[in-house]
């Protein structure tokens, strides 16, 4: 039982290099498969959010591992390595525990990593690369996260990403009450800020997504217009904020088309907060002169108001992950010791037959059965006891007092006083 985890994440890289290294959600499940069917690990489930990819593995080879992330993304490791964090075995699973306690998130004591985790168990598990190992460990993972949220105060005062993304805005236009608001995408990250931006009161709120259904549905729920992604060109202009995450692979927003919106608009500013990795708008976006664009990263420094009153419960967070970790490593430890009593079980059984066997031909003969009872017995004693026995009288003299102490302390013995 080998377990790794390692990765990158928003205090480890910049987004420029995040979003080289994250993989997209529809192709999660066959980068997992392509993970084990490669050899570079038994089990794997991965974590690709704005903030981090990480990846969990079970493997005896933590360095192929690594150079299969590398190759899967087609980036020399040399670029890779400086931002890589490795974390073997208890540091793996204290680091999990951190992630899905909103530990280590941008926003401290933030929810939505919890969610993310799950997701990423629900792929792992559907692209059947979740063994036994990571199984137990995403279970005990989310039992603690439980136990910290429930039991400290990490989520008081949180301001949310979204919360966050709606105070840049009211920074740049006097009001939202009169501003056109477009969102695109329809995901969690999307369905947040539009809750969030809705209760603003804006003019007008249009949703833009690849599937038109999906734009309907969160539209319904915020009274607002659905459109496609095809339709972008023609709507830009006529919308003052932007929210963008999707899980496109390439830019949604080039600079081009922005251009082209800013004349329409005369130069009137456009408000941009692009929370996708890769990112959906073209970094040169933010060389012209009428755009506020802002990325995940942006947020950092608006998402820190709060979080000193959050400080204080780190300490009895960390005290809830270190009892678990404690509780998983005891488990790992365990478990290492399972083939060796598989490995003595069936050894003693093989004499156990062979005795018995032996009994039953003696018997069949019409010999005395209580004869029989003590040659079989006999033959068990001895073929128990000839391994540690010719253990004992052939050790080497620097190891027969450790021998010796092993003996006494399996089979309860006491020296004769």
């Amino acid at each position: 039982m080998q377990l790794f985890a390692f990765g990158i994440n928003h205090q480890t890289a910049p987004l420029s290099v995040r979003e080289q290294v994250s993989f997209n959600v529809n192709a999660v499940e066959e980068a997992l498969r392509s993970m084990v069917d490669h050899g570079a690990a038994k089990e794997a489930t991965i974590l690709s959010t704005c903030n981090r990819t990480e990846i969990y593995c079970n493997t005896t080879e933590p360095a192929r591992a690594i150079d299969w992330m590398a190759e899967f993304h087609q980036l020399p490791q040399r670029e890779i390595e400086p931002y890589l964090y490795t974390l073997p075995r208890e540091l793996a699973v204290k680091h999990a525990f951190r992630v899905a306690s909103g530990l280590d998130s941008m926003v401290l004591g933030e929810p939505q990593i919890l969610g993310q985790m799950k997701q990423a168990v629900r792929h792992a598990e559907q692209a059947g690369t979740l063994g036994f190992v990571l199984h137990k460990l995403f279970h005990r993972t989310f039992s603690v996260a439980k136990d910290v949220r429930t039991q400290t105060e990490i989520g008081a005062n949180l301001i949310s990403m979204a919360a966050a993304a709606v105070k840049l805005a009211e920074r740049i236009f006097p009001s939202i009450e009169g501003q056109r608001v477009l969102f695109i995408g329809a995901g969690e990250m999307i369905e947040l800020n539009a809750v969030h931006f809705a209760a603003r009161n804006p003019a007008h709120i249009t949703v833009a997504n690849r599937t038109l259904e999906r734009a309907q549905m969160l539209a319904r729920r915020i009274n607002g217009q659905a459109i496609t992604l095809n339709e972008l060109p023609e709507q830009l202009a006529l919308h003052d904020i932007i929210v963008t995450c999707t899980a496109s692979p390439l830019p949604i927003l080039g600079k081009g088309m922005v251009e082209r919106a800013l004349k329409q608009r005369k130069h009137r500013p456009i408000f941009i907060v692009d929370l996708a990795v890769p990112r959906d708008v073209e970094q040169e976006v933010e060389e012209l002169r009428d755009v506020f664009l802002y990325t995940v990263d942006d947020l950092a420094e608006v998402v820190k108001d709060g979080q000193d009153a959050r400080q204080g419960a780190v300490k009895d967070a960390e005290v809830i992950i270190d009892s678990g970790v404690a509780d998983f490593v005891n488990w790992m430890d365990s478990r290492e010791v399972v083939p060796t009593i598989r490995a003595l079980r069936d050894h003693a059984e093989r004499h156990r037959r062979h005795e018995l066997d032996k009994a039953q031909r003696m018997l069949s003969k019409g010999e005395d059965p209580l004869r029989v009872l003590e040659v079989m017995s006999a033959g068990l004693l001895n073929k128990f006891l000839h391994a540690p026995t010719h253990a004992l009288n052939h050790a080497a003299p620097d190891h027969r007092a450790a021998l010796l102490d092993a003996v006494h302390q399996l089979h309860h013995l006491h020296d004769p006083e």
